[in-house]
């Protein structure tokens, strides 16, 4: 099947219509808009105009909060707790981190956690908007939906999410470095691409729910369902079930247990700590040092079939390159899934194509 191809603002004005369709005000319409066709733009279709079917359903069904805020439940300062109410997670991680800037200014840091909020989204989007503050941070996510995704090392089913965990590294005059993977082998919303793609998946990345491999996406998807396997075996783990206890025990939001299987609502919940450099008193030497270390590393020379050694972030800014003087791909069964998605909500499928360009 041949990919649709849509330009970034084309994308972004389909998704507004829709989500104009379904209740949201403009603001909201901007946030997460914007949020979802920059993971498109950089090539993390998995939580791109993918993931809108699926914000639309919930909201339909009053599974989350449309036109909600985050809501500051603790303030002590440099330390902050937000409660997202089920609310749109782009909105509620925005607000958070917004304000988390804004404090780190007067006190150097801030610690903060968000709870119950709708998914939100791509991690790398909340590291990228501290580093474009010139500030450090570091983010630990987790959350629920109708079931868990990922075997623990040693597990042969799902235990837990997938448990994102992120970095943002500013760098004066260069662009940020940026590291932000899922700690399972791949991202949930990857393996939905693929099922609607219809490609099969590497070798070790998910067992079927016998608990054996598979290399099948619908097991993941079709039930009886199977589970991802943890990324590095033990260590990613380990960083996953530091994600679940910072961002799910330590914000206030919760853990996975059996009693939360079958649960309606998608809960994400985030534990970020945003440092301003300059204010450790070594920003100069900061800059320096990494100047110098991005240099050593990436001299190293390239093996066999690599062009050059990249660095976290870069890849995703590659295809951003490309996708907005390309256009962004979406694979036919993903946009037959927003066109229903726009029908359920009162906005005809020819009016997605014409404000898409299509």
């Amino acid at each position: 099947m041949t990919d649709i191809v849509v330009s970034s603002d084309g994308l972004n004005a389909a998704i507004r219509a829709i989500l104009a369709g379904a209740g949201s005000n403009e603001r909201e319409q901007k946030l997460v808009a914007d949020h979802l066709v920059l993971a498109n733009l950089t090539g993390h279709d998995s939580h791109g105009v993918g993931m809108l079917p699926n914000y639309i359903a919930s909201a339909r069904e009053g599974r989350h909060k449309v036109n909600g805020k985050a809501e500051l439940v603790v303030d002590a300062g440099a330390l902050m707790t937000f409660d997202g109410g089920t609310s749109y997670g782009q909105v509620v991680a925005f607000e958070a981190m917004t304000l988390a800037i804004e404090r780190v200014r007067q006190h150097g840091v801030a610690v903060v956690s968000i709870r119950n909020s709708n998914h939100v989204g791509r991690i790398g989007h909340w590291a990228e908007q501290c580093a474009a503050a010139g500030l450090v941070s570091i983010h630990f996510t987790c959350g629920f939906a109708n079931r868990t995704l990922v075997a623990p090392f040693g597990g042969t089913d799902a235990r837990f999410g997938t448990n994102p965990f992120c970095a943002g590294f500013p760098r004066p005059g260069e662009e940020p470095i940026i590291l932000d993977f899922a700690t399972s082998k791949i991202a949930a919303g990857k393996v939905r691409v693929a099922m609607n793609k219809g490609e099969t998946l590497p070798d070790e990345v998910l067992l079927n729910a016998k608990g054996k491999p598979t290399t099948d996406p619908k097991d993941l998807y079709v039930p009886p369902t199977g589970a991802l396997l943890p990324i590095g075996g033990h260590k990613g783990y380990g960083l996953a079930v530091i994600c679940e206890l910072f961002g799910g025990a330590l914000s206030g939001g919760g853990t996975w247990t059996k009693a939360k299987l079958g649960r309606k609502v998608n809960v994400n919940n985030m534990f970020s700590i945003v440092v301003d450099p300059a204010r450790l008193g070594g920003s100069e030497v900061m800059a320096e040092e990494a100047r110098n270390f991005v240099e050593w590393v990436t001299a190293s020379p390239p093996a066999d079939g690599v062009e050059r050694v990249l660095l976290p972030g870069e890849p995703e800014r590659q295809r951003k390159r490309k996708r907005l003087a390309e256009g962004i791909p979406i694979d036919p069964n993903t946009w037959g899934e927003v066109l229903a998605a726009a029908e359920s909500v009162g906005v005809a499928r020819t009016r997605i194509g014409q404000v898409a360009g299509l």
